[in-house]
């Protein structure tokens, strides 16, 4: 393993896990590369010091071509150095050869990737021990005293999803600035407001639960029942729902079942059940 932040070497024993699925939630760029290729000395360096100034915004995997001939053949390298990005198990975008840090700067901002901002541990604990709605309350006031803190604004819209004022909140995510908008805790609350629209108008919980026990293969009864499991904090049994969804039709409506996943995954809190619906997601996938 590589000792740098973010870099890691690629096995094909462990390219599913820490590539396909750690894609699922990151995005990784791979990196095909030997040890006698004259430009791979030159790129390697300047996208490893890219992965730990991005502080986790993408990771980085090495892929040695003569050592992981498996690897690079079933990516059809062809010569080295080669990069691909790969998102949400798939190969999005790539190039050919070695390219100066700002092209690899400005390839990386057209996916979407943006440097991360170091975990702040800063935060009063009074705060973090106040009801959803007191730290509405308790922002609000801060706001009014800092309005050009951003950061402040995407804490208040996270208090008021917690409070199910989803109309405030996404109007407040809307208006965030560019590298706020990224940050992963922005990125769970667009995916909480998503499952909550699905549910306007949708038919209650019973009703899903009496229509699938008419039909298991009514596929938007199980996608709503899951949805609502979420929404209502059985992280469990939405995702089961999901999973059964995708293993029923993976292509039922342009792959919903596999966005409804990975969007999952990014709400959940619980890791280790994440890791778990992932492997499973993966089996039925690849």
């Amino acid at each position: 393993m590589s000792p740098l932040p973010h870099v890691f070497n690629a096995t094909t024993d462990t390219f599913e896990t820490e590539v396909l699925q750690k894609s699922m939630t990151t995005p990784v760029l791979v990196d095909f590369w030997a040890t006698w290729c004259g430009p791979c000395k030159t790129l390697g360096p300047i996208l490893e010091k890219l992965a730990g100034e991005y502080n986790g915004a993408f990771e980085l995997a090495k892929v040695d071509v003569d050592a992981e001939q498996q690897i690079a053949a079933a990516f059809q390298i062809r010569s080295v150095p080669t990069v691909f990005l790969v998102r949400d198990g798939q190969i999005v975008d790539g190039f050919p050869g070695a390219l100066p840090e700002g092209q690899l700067r400005a390839f990386l901002q057209q996916h979407g990737v943006e440097p991360a901002e170091a975990a702040a541990n800063d935060e009063p604990e009074a705060l973090t021990a106040l009801s959803p709605a007191e730290q509405v309350a308790a922002l609000r006031q801060a706001i009014a005293a800092e309005p050009d803190r951003d950061e402040l604004k995407l804490d208040l819209a996270l208090a008021l999803l917690a409070t199910g004022d989803a109309t405030e909140a996404e109007a407040l995510l809307d208006a965030l600035p560019a590298n706020l908008a990224t940050d992963e805790r922005a990125v769970k609350a667009r995916a909480r407001l998503g499952f909550a629209a699905l549910l306007k108008d949708a038919p209650a919980p019973q009703a899903l639960e009496a229509a699938l026990a008419r039909d298991e293969n009514d596929l938007r009864a199980r996608h709503l029942l899951g949805v609502h499991k979420l929404v209502a904090g059985d992280a469990e049994g939405a995702l089961e729902q999901f999973i059964e969804l995708l293993r029923r039709d993976r292509a039922w409506e342009d792959g919903q079942a596999r966005k409804s996943l990975i969007d999952a995954f990014r709400v959940i809190e619980d890791q280790d059940l994440v890791g778990k619906y992932r492997r499973r997601m993966s089996s039925l996938l690849f």
